[in-house]
C-alpha cells in the first residue's frame, strides 16, 4: 500500500547514522536494499513531476553530488583521487536500475581511508600546531566556494588544513579562550568528526547515494532510510522540544533555513536565516564544535528538556568574517496556540484624524485535525480564528485590514483555500498540475465574505508554499495589494511514498495561480517593495540546486475587484518618499548597503589577529554609529555599547504597510 501525504511546508532534509565500523573496515552494499534501489529509480521515472529518465546525464550530476556530500570542503580527496573515481561518472544510473550499488561503496571506502588517515594525522599534530601559530603573519583562507578546488598534492592539502585550524584557533582566541582551551576545543571537533565517520553504516551510505540522484531532479525530492524516515515524521509533527528552527547542512556547516513562528528562537530574536551554527553548548558544560558534524547529531544536541538553555555559537549571516558570537535560547515546545492567528491595531495619524488599521498575523496555516476527528465543534483552524479576529477588528472600527504572512512557511492547503474564501465570494483559488499535465482547480465554495474592504497582504522571502497561494490569489483577484519582499518560490507539491525500506519524498505536482502563473521559483512579487536584510540570492527556491522552473498555464475565470496596478506608481512614489524620512528605514537601508558591500568584497578570511580585530571593531563601530543616528533622529538617548542595541519596539514594516493601504484608499477616493 502506498501512503501519500501532501507536504506544503519548508522542511529540512534529515540524515542519521547508526551502527559503527572500525577504522578502515570497508563497507559493503546491504543486499536487502537491492530492491529499494530499483524501487527508487522506477518511482522517480513514473511519479516525479518531470518523469525524467534516469540516464548517464543524471548519473554525471549525481556523481558530483555524491562527492560533494562526502567531501564538501575538498578536505580529504586529492585531485588524482577524483580523476581516478571519474570512471564511475556514468555508473550511478545503472547501479540503481540494476539494484547493485557497489559503485557507491567503492567511492565511499576510498573516502573512508582518506578521511581517517587525515583526521588521525590532524589530531596528532593539533597541540604543536596551535602552539606554533603566529597571528601577526599576513595570510588568508579562501572563503569563495566558487574557487574551492581539489588539492593536487598532500603538501597543498596539509597547508589547507593548517589554515583551517588556524582560522578556528584565531576565532576562539578572539573570543577570549586560552591556548589550552583552544587545543581542547579543536581536538574535540575532529575527534567528533572521526567518530561520525566511524559510526557511518552501510544504510547511511546507501541513503547518501540515493539522494545524490534525487537531488538532480529537484531540491525537495529525497530518500529517507527507515531511521531517517522516523525522524522526518517526528519533525513533521513538531512534537519535540527545541528552539524552533529548521536546519540543514551546507558544506561542513549547520545552517539556519528558517525560524518556526511562535518558537523560542523567533522570540529570542538573535538567530536568523542563513546564520551558521559552529558550536553547541549546555549550561555548565564546554561548548562542542559542530563543524563537520552530521545534522541529526547537531539537532539532538540542540533539543532538550523544556525550560533548559542551549548555547549556540554562530557566525551571523551578515558577517563578513569568521568572527562569531554566542547566544542563549531557552528550549520550549512549539504549541499550536503559539502559532495561532493574532490581531493588533496600528494607528496612523494624518492631519487631525487618526485611522485604525487592523493587522492579522498568521504564522502558519493550521487546523486541529485531532479535534475534528473527535467531533469537537470548537476546533481551532487558521480560517476560523482569522474570521473571528476580523469580526473583532471591525467592531473596533478599523479602516483597512492587513494580512501578515511574513515568515509563514506554509501548512494546510485546505486552510489556505478556505482562508482565501474569507475575502472573495465563491471562486477558484489555486490550480494544481500533476505529472501527467492534468490540471485540477481548488476553490472556495462559500459565497459568504468575512471582509470586503480595502486590504494589503504583507510578505517576505520566508513566506512560502500555502502563503504564496493565498497572496497570489488575492493579488490576482485585485482584493489586496501585496507589500514586502519577493516570496520564497516553493510552488511544488511533495508526497511521501512507502518503499520496501524507508520512504521517498517526491515532487509530484506544481501550483499555479488563477492567472496561470506558477508560484514556483519566482514566488509572488510584491506591488510595493520593502527593503529587506534577507538576500534573495542566498535564500529562497531560486537559491537551491536544481529547482523546477517558473512557467505558466492557461488562466481560469475569475473577477478582478480593484485594479491596484493603476495605483502602484503613485503608491511607490509616496512609499519611497516616506521611508527616506523615516529614521528606522534610513538605518535599515544603511545596514543593507553595508552588508552588501562587505559581502561582495568578502573573498577570503584574514588569519592576521590585528586585521581581524580591526574588522570586528569596524563592524561594531559602524553598527553603533548607525543605531545612534537613528536614535538621535527619534529623540532617543544614545548608547555606548553595541550589545545594548535592541530591535525597535514598533514593527516598522507593519506601520509602513498601514500607510500604504491608507494611501490607496485616499487615491481611490480621489478618482471615484
Amino acid at each position: 500500500m502506498i501512503y501519500k501525504r501532501l507536504l506544503l511546508s519548508l522542511l529540512p532534509s534529515i540524515a542519521l547514522a547508526s551502527g559503527s565500523v572500525s577504522a578502515y573496515e570497508k563497507l559493503e552494499p546491504p543486499h536487502d536494499y537491492d530492491r529499494v534501489a530499483q524501487e527508487i529509480v522506477s518511482t522517480l521515472e513514473s511519479v516525479h513531476y518531470n518523469k525524467t529518465l534516469i540516464d548517464d546525464e543524471i548519473s554525471e550530476q549525481a556523481f558530483d553530488n555524491y562527492l560533494d556530500a562526502l567531501d564538501p570542503s575538498r578536505s580529504f580527496f586529492l585531485k588524482k583521487d577524483v580523476e581516478a573515481l571519474s570512471k564511475y561518472r556514468d555508473a550511478f544510473d545503472d547501479a540503481l536500475r540494476n539494484g547493485n550499488s557497489q559503485v557507491a561503496y567503492d567511492i565511499y571506502n576510498l573516502y573512508l581511508e582518506r578521511a581517517e588517515t587525515r583526521l588521525e594525522k590532524v589530531l596528532a599534530d593539533i597541540p604543536e600546531m596551535v602552539k606554533g601559530f603566529k597571528y601577526d603573519i599576513d595570510e588568508s583562507l579562501n572563503a569563495d566556494p566558487d574557487k574551492l578546488v581539489w588539492a593536487e598534492t598532500d603538501a597543498e592539502l596539509d597547508d589547507y588544513w593548517r589554515k583551517r585550524i588556524k582560522n578556528r584557533a584565531l576565532t576562539l582566541k578572539l573570543n577570549g579562550e586560552s591556548e589550552a582551551d583552544i587545543i581542547d576545543a579543536i581536538e574535540r571537533r575532529y575527534k567528533s568528526q572521526l567518530k561520525q565517520i566511524d559510526q557511518t553504516n552501510a544504510v547511511d551510505v546507501f541513503q547518501s547515494f540515493a539522494n545524490s540522484v534525487t537531488a538532480v531532479l529537484d531540491p525537495h525530492t529525497s530518500y529517507f532510510a527507515p531511521r531517517a524516515s522516523e525522524a522526518f515524521n517526528i519533525n513533521m509533527s513538531l512534537s519535540l522540544e527545541g528552539i524552533g528552527a529548521v536546519l540543514q547542512m551546507e558544506d561542513d556547516y549547520t545552517k539556519v533555513v528558517r525560524l518556526i513562528p511562535g518558537g523560542p528562537a523567533e522570540a529570542q530574536n538573535e538567530l536568523a536565516p542563513n546564520d551558521r551554527i559552529i558550536a553547541v553548548g549546555q549550561e555548565g558544560e564546554p561548548m562542542v564544535d559542530v563543524i563537520g558534524m552530521r545534522l541529526d547529531d547537531v539537532v539532538d544536541m540542540i533539543r532538550g528538556e523544556r525550560g533548559t538553555n542551549v548555547i549556540l555559537e554562530i557566525i551571523p549571516a551578515n558577517s563578513n568574517s569568521q568572527n562569531s558570537k554566542k547566544i542563549t535560547i531557552t528550549r520550549e515546545k512549539v504549541k499550536l496556540e503559539d502559532q495561532s492567528a493574532q490581531k493588533k491595531i496600528v494607528e496612523v495619524k494624518r492631519g487631525e484624524e487618526t485611522f485604525k488599521v487592523g493587522i492579522i498575523e498568521l504564522p502558519t496555516f493550521y487546523s486541529d485535525f485531532a479535534a475534528i476527528q473527535r467531533g469537537d465543534r470548537d476546533y481551532k483552524s487558521s480560517t476560523r480564528d482569522t474570521k473571528k479576529l476580523i469580526e473583532e477588528l471591525q467592531e473596533e472600527g478599523i479602516t483597512a485590514l492587513i494580512l501578515d504572512l511574513r515568515n509563514n512557511g506554509g501548512g494546510s492547503l485546505q486552510e489556505a483555500n478556505s482562508l482565501t474564501g474569507l475575502f472573495i465570494p465563491a471562486g477558484p483559488v489555486v490550480q494544481i498540475r500533476d505529472a501527467s499535465g492534468r490540471v485540477s482547480i481548488l476553490g472556495d465554495q462559500d459565497r459568504e465574505v468575512a471582509y470586503s474592504g480595502p486590504m494589503a497582504v504583507m510578505v517576505n522571502r520566508m513566506s512560502a508554499s500555502a502563503s504564496e497561494i493565498v497572496a497570489g490569489a488575492l493579488k490576482d483577484y485585485g482584493r489586496a495589494i501585496i507589500v514586502g519582499d519577493q516570496t520564497f518560490g516553493k510552488g511544488t507539491v511533495q508526497v511521501l511514498q512507502e518503499l520496501d525500506k524507508g520512504q521517498l519524498k517526491i515532487t509530484q505536482a506544481k501550483f499555479y495561480r488563477v492567472s496561470g502563473e506558477s508560484t514556483q521559483h519566482k514566488g509572488v512579487m510584491p506591488d510595493i517593495n520593502f527593503p529587506s536584510l534577507i538576500n534573495t540570492q542566498e535564500v529562497g527556491e531560486s537559491a537551491l540546486e536544481n529547482p523546477l522552473p517558473w512557467d505558466k498555464i492557461h488562466e481560469t475565470r475569475y473577477p478582478v475587484y480593484w485594479n491596484f496596478e493603476e495605483y502602484v506608481a503613485d503608491l511607490t512614489s509616496q512609499h519611497e518618499k516616506r521611508i527616506k524620512q523615516d529614521a528606522n528605514f534610513v538605518a535599515l537601508e544603511d545596514q543593507i548597503a553595508y552588508v552588501k558591500e562587505q559581502t561582495e568584497n568578502f573573498k577570503s578570511i584574514s588569519l592576521n589577529e590585528k586585521n581581524r580585530e580591526q574588522q570586528r571593531e569596524q563592524n561594531e563601530q559602524h553598527e553603533l554609529d548607525r543605531e545612534n543616528k537613528r536614535r538621535q533622529a527619534l529623540d532617543l538617548p544614545t548608547i555606548d555599547n553595541v550589545d545594548d542595541i535592541k530591535a525597535p519596539e514598533e514593527d516598522v514594516y507593519a506601520h509602513e504597510a498601514a500607510e500604504v493601504i491608507l494611501d490607496f484608499i485616499s487615491l481611490y477616493q480621489q478618482n471615484h
